[in-house]
C-alpha cells in the first residue's frame, strides 16, 4: 500500500505537553520517506472549533459552505495517512480536535447525505490509514471495562468507518499518562514510530 501525503493533527494547548511530544516524534518517524507530510497543529494555528451559522445552514444545501475551512478541507482530501495526536479527556475529544472534526469532515467533504437522509455515504476515498495516538490518565481497565473504550468507538465506528471504511484504523493509548517513567513513555515511543513506519511499508 503507497502512502505518499499524510497529515498529522495535533490538539494540546501546552507546546511542552507529552501530546506535543509525541505529535513530534510521530513526525520524526516520518523522516526519511518519500512523502509529503503536514503538519496541522489546532492550537498553534488558532483553529476555531465553533461550527459556524452558514456552516450549518449548508448541511443539507447542494453545496456546504466552505468558505472559511478551505485549507484543512483540502488537506483532509488530499490524506492518505491520518495520524491524529491528542489528550484523552473526560473520556473524550478535546474541544477544538471536536470542532476540526465538526467542521471539516463536513457533507461534501467527508460523505454525502442519501437523498432519502438514510445513511451516509463515504467521499474520503483517497484515505488509506488512521493512526490515533492519545494521553489518558486513567489506568487501562477504566477505559475497557468501565467506559467501553468510547473515544476509540467514534472514531473506528462513527467517523472512519463512515467516511473512509476502507481504511485501516489503529489507536495508540498511553494509559495513566501522569504516572509514566521516561523508560515506559520511550517504550510508547517506540509503538508510535513503529505504527508509522509499518503504515508506510
Amino acid at each position: 500500500m503507497s502512502i505518499s501525503k499524510v497529515l498529522v493533527v495535533s490538539a494540546h494547548p501546552l507546546a511542552n505537553s507529552l501530546c506535543q511530544h509525541l505529535s513530534a516524534q510521530a513526525r520524526e518517524a516520518l523522516l526519511g520517506h518519500e512523502i509529503a507530510a503536514k503538519h496541522l497543529n489546532l492550537y498553534a494555528s488558532n483553529f476555531d472549533p465553533r461550527l459556524q451559522k452558514e456552516e450549518r445552514q449548508s448541511y443539507y444545501q447542494p453545496q456546504f459552505d466552505s468558505n472559511k475551512l478551505e485549507t484543512e478541507i483540502t488537506q483532509l482530501k488530499e490524506t492518505e495517512l491520518l495520524v491524529l495526536v491528542f489528550p484523552t479527556w473526560w473520556f473524550g475529544f478535546p474541544a477544538i480536535l471536536k470542532g476540526w472534526f465538526d467542521r471539516v469532515w463536513a457533507p461534501g467533504i467527508a460523505y454525502d447525505h442519501a437523498t432519502d437522509l438514510s445513511a451516509i455515504k463515504p467521499r474520503l476515498d483517497k484515505l488509506k490509514q488512521v493512526i490515533a495516538i492519545t494521553t489518558m490518565g486513567s489506568p487501562w481497565w477504566v477505559d475497557w471495562l468501565i467506559m467501553r473504550r468510547p473515544v476509540r468507538r467514534v472514531l473506528k465506528t462513527a467517523l472512519v468507518g463512515v467516511c473512509a471504511p476502507r481504511a485501516n484504523f489503529q489507536m495508540l493509548t498511553l494509559y495513566n499518562a501522569e504516572k509514566k517513567t521516561k523508560p515506559q513513555i520511550q517504550e510508547f515511543e517506540a509503538r508510535v514510530q513503529l505504527a508509522i513506519n509499518t503504515a508506510l511499508r
